[in-house]
């Protein structure tokens, strides 16, 4: 049984759209389907585009409002995956974004073999930004994001990315985990994996490189110094780090949040 997709579809601008089609003949030869929440801003500005991911039986899409939070848009996909797909069913719980990067670019080969080679005694597992896939980031992205993993170091001797690009799990066991699931904000992935962290195991990969130059078509270097300098992308990192390592804390307290 192939494995099978789990991502929010955000794209009222469109942009999304061409990159996805230019990645489905390498999607459907390695994975059995999509799942996918596409919020209603999106199917009122992108209708035609919307309609062709409607016929196409590889994509398996749920209609969410708009204004709901991310972390409810989240569990509801999760919860949706984990019912609909065969219990042994191997997820991948990622992001198109990061999917079209790594397929359009030269980390195709390797992330293709990462997939693959997934059994399901190698999970849960979640694929970690590699050293050299931190590099390519802006650092305060690095700086903040290592902070929580530094924090669950300390108090669960657990090397994990808490705000994790790409997490694989099998139905059953997200199946059985989503009920515990409380936050609404973007700390609800990190509450995911506060549940697991027992049993997960981790894998450094270069192909979680930083996907926002090529997804924009824009420099590297001066995308990166901008974000960098930018107080709204520092206060942006800083609004879902903060609430993830609050949780950590009252985690590690309570035994549960």
């Amino acid at each position: 049984m192939k494995p099978a997709l789990v991502f929010p579809f955000n794209d009222p601008d469109g942009t999304m759209f061409p990159l996805l089609q230019a990645i489905l003949s390498d999607l459907k030869e390695h994975f059995d389907r999509a799942f996918a929440t596409i919020p209603k801003s999106t199917q009122e500005r992108q209708p035609g585009n919307v309609r062709l991911l409607e016929r196409d039986d590889f994509f398996r899409l749920f209609t969410i409002s708009s204004e709901a939070p991310v972390g409810d848009h989240f569990a509801f996909l999760y919860r949706q995956a984990a019912t609909l797909a065969h219990p042994e069913q191997i997820l991948h719980l990622c992001y198109p974004d990061r999917l079209s990067f790594a397929l359009c670019t030269e980390y195709r080969e390797q992330f293709l073999f990462d997939v693959d080679a997934l059994s399901k005694e190698h999970l849960p597992l979640i694929f970690h930004r590699s050293d050299s896939a931190w590099a390519t980031h802006p650092k305060n992205y690095f700086e903040l994001e290592s902070f929580v993993t530094k924090i669950g170091q300390t108090l669960f001797d657990k090397t994990l990315d808490y705000g994790w690009c790409h997490f694989v799990i099998q139905a059953r066991q997200l199946r059985e985990i989503m009920p515990l699931i409380k936050k609404h904000d973007w700390s609800m992935v990190a509450e995911l994996i506060l549940h697991l962290q027992a049993d997960i195991k981790t894998r450094e990969v270069d192909w979680l490189a930083w996907e926002d130059p090529f997804i924009l078509g824009q420099d590297a270097g001066e995308l990166k110094q901008e974000r960098e300098n930018s107080l709204v992308e520092t206060q942006k990192r800083l609004s879902y780090t903060l609430p993830m390592v609050e949780m950590l804390a009252k985690f590690a307290m309570n035994g549960k949040e």
